[in-house]
């Protein structure tokens, strides 16, 4: 079949290297100038397949309500005039429940682990080096109550076949001794051996290129202007050319609808509404002044809630959720804060370890669903698919869902247990609604 992929972050990237694994002819769109420069360019850099719990938990809108007036609070719902907004937090107060928690909890592991999976098996068949790390990843705690809460979380993990560990202060400080100056104030950590972590940007464009070299068409530099639908199904995508202005009609055997935040306002025009929401994310990339002294072992500082990778000579700082729709400026006043707040919690951690002079600040859009778990499958529009929605989690999901969803197209069924869109035989709550 020829396919259409809209869409070259890590999602897009990896449904196209699948689909071209499966015999398919396939174009990709996107209109940046290359691959991963949006949500995929400098996000936290980790592979977390045993850290995936859904925001929405019992304890989450008290949280959240404690955030409110916090321009730094590591989730911050900035009330619009939106009712896509709304739409999505009254669905995210719905999923704070514990059955909800512990059902999304399993599909989101049952998930990382086949992408995990996956993404080794791309790695050793295509030699992609990417500042890849397989140290695992630790989360230390600050608090004796925040300590406790993720004692309790290591066991609602492990319920789910996680290897957790719940670590003491000096255990914390036996897995990545860089820690050390911070050590009085450690409180305890879980750690998860398993997990890894490598730039998410530089593998996607590697993966790109050896799209391209096994014959996959790129069309870089190409907004999307629309799908035409005729009776039930899509009939053609038209796309303008930046340089030019001119606009083509493409047609295709199926369509893939891979662009993160932006595939909900692409399919409302269709009928089809998507419970996506773009949740604005910040990092700061330093350079490493002492790289003996920096960590190696990735880390959630649950204080903060921010992830910190080792990147070879620099080291990546990120974090945060702010709910105020699709804008990714950093020169506001809330997010100088927040970018400040990156490198003023690395710098109490490491204290000289990094140069904070140019700290390469960022922000992106993560494509939230309220329960976490992305929308992988076939959409009720005949020809139409999609593969967004994964949130904080698309590094960590996306080789997985790439592979899933070109397995979907192909005919097959994955072998994960995963509630992916359009299988009657996997009944799910639905996320996607007709209009």
């Amino acid at each position: 079949m020829k396919v259409i992929v809209m869409g070259a972050g890590i999602i897009g990237i990896s449904t196209a290297w699948h689909l071209l694994g499966e015999g398919h002819e396939v174009t990709v769109v996107d209109r940046q100038p290359d691959a991963a420069l949006e949500t995929s360019f400098a996000n936290g850099a980790q592979i977390s397949v045993s850290f995936c719990e859904p925001w929405a938990d019992a304890r989450a809108p008290f949280k959240v309500a404690k955030w409110l007036l916090r321009d730094d609070a590591p989730l911050l719902f900035r009330p619009k005039l939106d009712p896509h907004q709304w739409r999505w937090g009254l669905s995210f107060l719905a999923q704070c429940n514990t059955p909800a928690f512990e059902r999304n909890v399993g599909q989101l592991v049952a998930l990382g682990r086949y992408s995990q999976a996956t993404l080794k098996s791309v790695v050793a068949q295509t030699g992609i080096e990417y500042h890849r790390l397989e140290r695992g990843i630790l989360h230390f705690f600050s608090t004796q109550q925040d300590f406790d809460a993720g004692a309790a979380a290591a066991a609602v993990m492990r319920r789910h076949g996680v290897d957790r560990r719940v670590l003491s202060r000096d255990e914390v400080l036996a897995v990545e001794p860089a820690l050390v100056s911070f050590g009085p104030r450690l409180a305890g950590g879980t750690y998860t051996p398993s997990d890894e972590s490598g730039d998410a940007r530089v593998f996607t464009q590697q993966l790109a290129r050896r799209c391209a070299e096994r014959g996959a068409t790129f069309l870089y530099g190409h907004d999307i202007v629309g799908l035409q639908k005729a009776g039930g199904a899509v009939e053609s995508l038209r796309v303008r050319e930046q340089a030019t202005g001119q606009i083509t009609t493409l047609r295709a055997d199926a369509y893939v609808a891979a662009m993160g935040s932006h595939t909900a306002p692409l399919l409302r025009p269709l009928g089809l509404c998507l419970n996506i929401y773009p949740a604005k994310g910040y990092s700061a990339t330093l350079k490493l002044k002492h790289p003996d002294r920096a960590s190696t072992v990735s880390l959630l500082d649950d204080g903060r809630k921010i992830a910190i990778s080792r990147l070879g000579d620099e080291v990546r700082i990120a974090g945060t959720a702010e709910m105020a729709g699709y804008d990714t400026s950093i020169t506001s006043a809330t997010s100088r804060v927040r970018c400040e707040a990156l490198v003023k919690r690395y710098e109490e951690l490491f204290p000289g370890v990094a140069d904070t002079t140019q700290p390469n600040f960022w922000a992106g859009l993560r494509p939230s669903t309220p329960d976490n778990i992305p929308i992988i499958g076939r959409s009720p529009i005949d020809r139409l698919w999609i593969n967004a929605g994964h949130g904080t989690l698309g590094w960590t999901h996306g080789a997985g869902s790439g592979r899933a969803l070109a397995e979907l197209i192909s005919g097959k069924q994955p072998a994960v247990d995963f509630g992916f869109h359009g299988q009657s035989s996997m009944p799910r709550r639905p996320r996607m609604a007709t209009a």
